[in-house]
């Protein structure tokens, strides 16, 4: 149980999220040491989309010094001390992943594999070296116990709830973590910095990721792995050729824009086959599937047996749907969902829920159980 005067490392991104949690922890009695974090590239953007408490959570940039002002301002109105570390170095290896895994046709998720491999864990590094007790940041997630273990647990806003990023951390993390915004609202928080007066209290969220400036991956793949770009084949289901790509490496899964094929119909991207360097579109119904390997898996909740009933989410802003989850090894679960699933994307997240709580997640290797939609079910006078 955490003492009202244990020191907490907040991490402070200039955002409004962030700093609202700094403050509550500061009403509430901690000893509260600010923590900015210098990561990814300095370039007008943020990661995964809101402002989780670490760096780079405004429009106007991403570890800027505009958030740094931002960070140092809301600090210095609290009293408390804060510190800007410089981790771009060991940002590297994960804009590699990134780049690796859209080369092989995989469509990964950057901001998961960052809180997992950097963020978190510099956090806890920095926090022993200062003699701090726990760790704070802005997420809209919660930590719950049961039988005295912390759990992760979904935000109470659910619109911006931000537990399916933070699937892939190791259990112990969660003794030590604190998420002072996961039981507010977004309205709430904004309403928290109105009250405490902060200058940032209206700034803006934003969707992009640090290191990709405009959203624009196909440019950062050119730069650093030109030589994928092969124009190909665009065939459909029935491997009839109807178009050519610019290299398979910049679609993923259920694009619809961008693909230059008249078709008189809205198509999408089915299927990516590096080794053939092919693309395959069709209709919105040929994306679905039934069923997902996801390998790589980490739980944060012991699994109620080999097979059991859960709600599985497959990208950020999906609804977790219900499913059975049977573990096939170790680090492999098959997901067999009630209802065919949209855009089963490998190189995305898998997580699975028990209501708000994380059992865990893991990587989307491949999806099954494709919806055979020519095949129309017979009526049945019986039914």
């Amino acid at each position: 149980m955490a003492n009202k005067r244990d020191k907490v490392v907040v991490a402070m991104s200039g955002g409004v999220d962030s700093s609202v949690a700094a403050c509550l922890l500061v009403e509430r009695g901690y000893q509260v040491i600010g923590l900015f974090m210098r990561v990814g590239m300095e370039q007008p953007h943020e990661c995964n989309g809101h402002d989780d408490g670490l760096p780079g959570r405004s429009r106007s940039g991403c570890c800027s010094a505009a958030d740094a002002r931002d960070a140092h301002l809301v600090a210095g109105m609290l009293g408390i001390p804060l510190y800007a570390l410089d981790f771009k170095s060991d940002f590297e290896p994960i804009i590699d992943y990134f780049v690796d895994e859209y080369a092989v046709g995989r469509t990964p998720n950057p901001c998961i594999v960052c809180n997992e491999k950097l963020k978190f864990g510099k956090m806890v590094e920095y926090a022993d070296a200062v003699g701090a007790k726990y760790i704070a940041t802005g997420h809209y997630a919660r930590i719950q116990r049961r039988d005295s273990k912390p759990l992760l647990t979904r935000g109470v806003d659910h619109g911006k709830d931000q537990s399916y990023v933070l699937f892939g951390l190791d259990r112990p993390v969660f003794d030590r973590v604190m998420f002072p915004v996961g039981e507010l609202t977004k309205k709430a928080v904004r309403e928290h910095a109105r009250r405490l007066g902060l200058h940032n209290r209206d700034k803006p969220d934003s969707m992009e990721i640090c290191f990709v400036p405009d959203n624009d991956h196909a440019r950062l793949l050119r730069e650093r792995r030109p030589e994928i770009f092969v124009e190909g084949d665009v065939v459909d289901d029935e491997n009839n050729v109807v178009g050519r790509h610019r290299g398979a490496a910049q679609y993923t899964i259920g694009q619809r824009r961008g693909l230059g094929i008249a078709a008189g119909k809205p198509i999408y991207v089915t299927r990516i086959d590096t080794d053939t360097n092919t693309i395959t579109v069709g209709g919105r119904d040929a994306l679905l599937s039934s069923v997902l390997i996801a390998d790589r898996v980490n739980f944060l909740a012991d699994p109620p047996s080999e097979r059991f009933r859960a709600h599985v989410q497959i990208r950020y802003q999906h609804r977790a749907a219900p499913a059975t989850v049977c573990r096939m090894d170790e680090s492999r679960v098959r997901v067999v969902f009630d209802q065919p699933q949209s855009a089963i994307t490998p190189g995305q997240a898998s997580v699975i829920y028990d209501g708000d709580v994380v059992v865990g997640g893991g990587w989307i290797e491949q999806a099954e159980g494709r919806v055979d939609t020519s095949v129309k079910t017979p009526h049945r006078a019986d039914a």
